[in-house]
């Protein structure tokens, strides 16, 4: 299943169209805080589909009923880029324990490239709701490593895949290398194109440059 958050008309929007629009990107705060705002939003729409479970709260002047989430997931996201959306889960999901994966593109001579994976520090996720998130889901291969590098910690009771902009052709490889999971993948836009060098096009750029600055190759 796939949530395109973009489709709805809410104040979402205005985040996604401010990380697109090459006149506010200059400003790494903004564009940060833009896509940690992002992350919340998701939080709370992933959030509706977990199981509750009934809680007596005691108040100052008596008991409250309140339905409180049964399990806390597990978050993990994709470095560098990632963080700032990461952050956005964990203000709502204060008490979920995390992983964090390195993983890059690493182009040859001909300018192809394959994702490397060179850093991953996991919970156990067997049996647990893991949210895995990245800022951009071009081709999907870097998320299908990520995921399966994941899996040596256990596979989880439901994944749920959180980009802020994807590509149709990304979200069709994921869907295709992850069929045997039971997982959701949540968007905030879907872009048609990918250029030669797997960018998504209109896309944004380089998220992990626009948040952090420019890298050496």
């Amino acid at each position: 299943m796939v949530h395109n958050l973009g489709e709805t008309n809410s104040v979402f929007n205005q985040f996604i169209a401010e990380l697109r629009d090459v006149s506010i990107q200059n400003d790494r705060m903004r564009f940060r805080r833009n896509l940690e705002r992002i992350g919340e939003i998701f939080a709370y729409e992933i959030s509706k589909t977990f199981d509750y479970e009934h809680h007596e709260i005691t108040t100052p002047l008596g008991v409250a009923n309140i339905q409180l989430i049964r399990e806390q997931p597990v978050l993990a996201t994709i470095l560098r880029a990632g963080l700032p959306m990461h952050q956005g889960l964990l203000n709502y999901f204060d008490k979920a324990d995390n992983a964090f994966i390195s993983a890059y593109r690493k182009y040859d001579k001909n300018e192809d490239f394959k994702i490397s994976l060179e850093y991953l520090s996991s919970p156990d996720i067997n049996n647990r709701i893991l949210i895995l998130t990245d800022p951009m889901l071009a081709t999907g291969a870097s998320i299908v490593k990520v995921m399966k590098g994941l899996l040596g910690s256990g596979k989880p009771s439901h994944v749920h895949i959180v980009a802020a902009l994807a590509s149709i052709e990304g979200v069709e490889f994921v869907k295709r290398h992850l069929s045997l999971l039971d997982m959701t993948i949540w968007v905030g836009g879907l872009d048609d194109e990918l250029t030669a060098q797997a960018y998504i096009v209109p896309g944004l750029g380089d998220a992990g440059d626009l948040a952090y600055g420019m890298k050496t190759d």
